[in-house]
């Protein structure tokens, strides 16, 4: 791996539905018959680039790319993969029609279960596995978003649904023996992921961010193990960019020491739900040779961040860490763009939930 810029100040993720909602009234047009995939996927691509280029011009250090989706980021992830149970298959549909198959179902075929996306107003479509699911990447989405925000002029870092989290929000298919855990799959998913890396890494991304909010909170030792071995894997291999793992939602715990002890060169909590990660992170010796990335802006309110104490929390961490980073808690999807906004609504007919005010965050921040 080439020496790489450093990450700095960031943010998770940002909105795509767009400042005036946008995307939905695209995909409900779509949905009616009363605009065609080429007129949809022309408001998608404004919107990326709109948001590429906001936060290249906020005076971020670092500006995550493939944060954009039609529906979810877990069924993204579940399309990317191949992941796609056989009844959707069976449709014979256009590969952007079987996706919203996915989503919404259609006569006679009923949807992926949708549930909370943790304890948010955000919804994700819940990936149906069996022992007999083969993974393969059937399009680099993350590789194809980052050339098209470097013909805008923006480099970006690729975002992705960690491994883990991705097979711990999985449920086994109806066809799936009793006692069947989607983490028996986490080999073949890791091939696939070692693929996309790959890739990436040949076109000269310099960092990823594999997003694995499912390891706050208690982990069974089983799980634990499965964040090492994946993690070790990923960072084993030399023809890849450098892995950045953010966490969020609640406190990393018994996971944290497992993952500082992958090759994974850098990490993020979330210093906004647990304050007391600062103490835990401070205290563990795995992490002087890490960038961590201290959430200290919330990223799930309006509210003006205390830049004092936000401040101080992060001096506080100087020595403890190999080098510090700062960043929002956690993807900024759940609350609006604007305060004089409306909010939209969540529903089945849009997976999405709130966005921020990141205009508004940015003055206040970098």
């Amino acid at each position: 791996m080439a020496d790489t810029t450093p990450i700095g100040a960031t943010v998770l993720g940002y909105p795509r539905i767009g400042p005036h909602r946008e995307l939905k009234k695209a995909l409900e047009n779509y949905w009616s018959g009363q605009a065609g995939e080429a007129d949809l996927r022309a408001v998608a691509a404004q919107l990326r680039q709109q948001t590429w280029t906001q936060l290249q011009e906020a005076g971020l250090d670092s500006v995550p790319g493939n944060t954009f989706s039609f529906y979810d980021q877990v069924l993204d992830t579940a399309v990317m993969v191949d992941a796609v149970p056989s009844r959707f298959r069976d449709l014979g549909l256009s590969p952007l029609d079987t996706y919203f198959a996915m989503a919404r179902g259609t006569d006679g075929v009923p949807p992926l279960e949708m549930t909370k996306w943790f304890d948010t107003n955000y919804h994700y479509l819940v990936p149906e596995l069996a022992p007999d699911t083969r993974f393969q990447l059937v399009a680099n989405q993350p590789l194809a978003d980052y050339q098209e925000a470097l013909g805008h002029g923006v480099t970006t870092r690729p975002v992705l649904v960690g491994p883990v989290t991705f097979l711990l929000l999985a449920k086994a298919s109806a066809q799936a023996p009793a006692g069947f855990a989607a983490l028996s799959l986490l080999d073949d998913l890791l091939d696939v992921y070692l693929r996309v890396l790959a890739e990436l890494a040949d076109a000269g991304v310099q960092w990823v961010q594999l997003d694995e909010p499912a390891l706050v909170g208690d982990r069974t030792p089983a799980e634990l193990d499965a964040v090492r071995r994946a993690y070790e894997r990923l960072g084993a291999e030399s023809n890849r960019p450098k892995l950045f793992v953010p966490t969020y939602f609640g406190r990393l715990g018994e996971a944290l020491p497992v993952l500082a002890s992958t090759p994974v060169e850098a990490i993020g909590i979330d210093l906004v739900t647990h304050p007391q990660a600062l103490t835990e992170a401070a205290a563990h010796y795995r992490l002087r040779t890490k960038v961590l990335v201290a959430g200290l802006v919330d990223g799930r309110n309006v509210w003006r961040t205390d830049l004092r104490l936000a401040l101080t929390t992060a001096a506080r961490l100087l020595g403890s860490v190999g080098s510090l980073a700062v960043a929002t808690s956690c993807p900024l999807l759940h609350v609006p763009y604007d305060l004089d906004a409306p909010k939209p609504t969540s529903s089945r007919t849009y997976g999405g939930g709130f966005a921020l005010p990141v205009r508004k965050l940015m003055r206040w921040w970098c």
